[in-house]
């Protein structure tokens, strides 16, 4: 299960793994909803590969900013702090997985 994120725990988090997955999400978006358990899915298929993270783009703006979020859901995948590849809007189980472990290997 995704554990969530603000602007107030952010960077001590990311900062802090190997790999993060972050599902910049909001309330309102029936696509965000639609891809939280395909996520959850992923990260328990990879066992301990990465670690998936929520974060509201309504309640934590000017991170969404930082990062360039223009539409959600965005899936941004983050190595050693830094952001290394993105998946953007509602995708496939089969997609989710390739673009997380195109960017861990």
């Amino acid at each position: 299960m995704a554990e969530h994120l603000n602007s107030k725990n952010f960077k001590d988090v990311i900062e802090n793994l190997d790999v993060a997955v972050v599902d910049f999400w909001a309330e309102w978006c029936a696509p965000c909803k639609a891809i939280s358990p395909l996520l959850d899915a992923v990260e328990t298929k990879m066992m301990g590969k990465f670690k998936v993270f929520k974060l509201n783009v309504d309640s934590s703006p000017l991170i969404a900013s930082e990062y360039g979020i223009e539409s959600i859901p965005t899936l941004l995948i983050f190595r050693n702090g830094k952001p290394v590849n993105s998946l953007v809007g509602l995708a496939s189980k089969n997609e989710i997985e390739k673009t997380i472990l195109s960017s861990i290997q």
